[in-house]
Parts: structure tokens; sequence; C-alpha cells
């Protein structure tokens, strides 16, 4: 009767020993991005969006685990091959881009190599969510951080000037009253739409539902719903700042308002998630 137990501590053996060898490579880099030398290129939110991912990935492990197990083949070597060579020289020329990507390549190709394609098909979601981690190019963000402050400050202007606060803008610089408030990267800027739109992914891949044009629009949404979550968060600072002072708005409410963007973005993707369930075609909805 206890025959099968060698067999399974064999096997959780061998994902230790992979376990092991992968946080000898990812600790220090997580460590040096997040916390350390390179954490001026981190958002603050990496952290939240790891732990997410490797939750995702111990949701989907018993259906990894319960595929069966086969030789790895060349073409899984060599990806393993070259996300190790990746990572080494990104970790040794302190490439941090080229660091992190080559460890998420290296990531997914130790399970490409242990249990084949079908587990990255069965794990496709947790590659595509992690790849949010990957600090975007300066020149990428240089391109498009302007045009979304210009909007989300317009939009955020004109909503609260329609119902009567005296507001005017002059670029990104909102004025309301005697006070003059910059729209910064961080309050509407391509990283918190980065971080939105994760979220977005993720609550229309954890709904699951059976309707593919539900769950396809439902993520496409997610770039309005972004959008309006940070409008929302700049009309919160705007008030704030007008009927309590500049202290109060760039203090605490500045940092609550954060949570706010949250807390907006998750209540419109519900929002929309009930909409669509009600104006698609039945044959569409499950």
């Amino acid at each position: 009767m206890t025959l099968p137990a060698p067999a399974v501590s064999a096997d959780r053996s061998f994902w230790a020993v992979i376990l092991i060898g992968w946080l000898s490579l990812a600790a220090p880099s997580l460590w040096d991005f997040i916390f350390g030398q390179w954490s001026g290129y981190s958002q603050g939110h990496e952290l939240l969006l790891l732990s997410v991912a490797a939750w995702l990935l111990w949701r989907q492990w018993p259906q990894v685990q319960a595929l069966p197990d086969q030789a790895a083949s060349g073409l899984a070597m060599v990806s393993l091959g070259l996300g190790l060579m990746g990572y080494a020289f990104g970790r040794t020329q302190e490439f941090i881009r080229i660091e992190m990507l080559s460890l998420w390549w290296t990531s997914l190709s130790l399970l490409l190599v242990c249990k084949g394609r079908a587990a990255l098909r069965q794990t496709w979601f947790v590659w595509l969510f992690a790849l949010f981690m990957i600090p975007i190019p300066f020149s990428v963000v240089l391109m498009l951080t302007a045009p979304l402050k210009e909007a989300v400050s317009a939009v955020a202007t004109w909503t609260l000037s329609a119902v009567g606060y005296p507001v005017g803008r002059m670029g990104v610089v909102i004025t309301v009253g005697q006070y003059q408030l910059l729209v910064a990267e961080a309050c509407a800027g391509l990283h918190s739409m980065f971080i939105l739109e994760a979220m977005g992914l993720l609550y229309s891949h954890l709904l699951n539902h059976q309707s593919w044009w539900r769950n396809g629009l439902l993520a496409a949404c997610a770039i309005p719903v972004s959008f309006a979550a940070n409008v929302v968060r700049v009309m919160i600072l705007v008030m704030v700042t007008y009927h309590f002072g500049d202290a109060v708005g760039q203090g605490f409410v500045h940092n609550f308002a954060g949570l706010v963007l949250f807390v907006v973005a998750l209540a419109l993707m519900g929002t929309v998630d009930t909409v669509l369930g009600v104006v698609l075609p039945r044959r569409h909805r499950h």
C-alpha cells in the first residue's frame, strides 16, 4: 500500500531542485530590480504582479503535473540555452531589460523542457501576465506618455468645468481656483495604464466566460477603462486641492487616490462585463 510513496517523493524532489535552481537566478535579479540598484526602473507594482503570476501558476499546477513527462526536445533545450545566455549577458553587462526578459524566457523554457508544449498551452496566460513586469523602454515611455497626460488632463478639465468648477488647463498643468497642479506621469501616464491593463486582462481571465467574443471585448475594454480610471484619479486630486488646499491634495490623499484608481478600474470592468452580458446575442454569452 506504501509503494507509490517513493515516486511521489522523487517527483517532488525533482521540482524542488528546479525551483531552487530558478530561485538562484531570479532572487538576485528581482531583488535588484524591485529594491536594489535598479529600483529606479521599478514602478512599485512589480511585486504585486509577481505574486499574482505565482498564484496563477500555483492554481494551474495540478493540471501541469498531470501532463505526461516526455524527453526534452532539441528546440526546448536550445530555447533554454538561449535564455540562460541572455540572462548571463544582461546580468554581467547590467542591462536590466535584457536580464528580466531573459529570466522570463528561461522560466517558460524550463517548463517547456520538463513538460513540453502542452504545459505552455495550459499556462499561456501566466507568461503573458508576467510580461507586464518587464520595464518599458524609455523611448516608448517618452513617445506615449505626453499624449496620454494631455488627453487625461483635457478630459478631466472639461468634466470638472462642466459641473461648475473654476478650472483651466495649459498643456498638462491644471489651474483650479488659486492652485496649479501638474499632471505627472505617475498620475496619468503609460505605467499606470500598463498596470491597469494587466489587471483588466486578469479580470477577464479569471471570469473565464465561455464566449470568446465576451472575453475578447472585455480584454479590449481594459484600455479605455484604464484611461477613464486615470481621469477619475486626476479629478479627485483637483477637487480635493480646491476644497482642502494643496498640502492635503499632495499629501496622503495623493497616495490614497492611487488606491482609488484600482477600485474605480475594477468597478468599471465589472460594469462593462455586465453590459456585455446584456447586449451580446444569447449565442455569444456562454
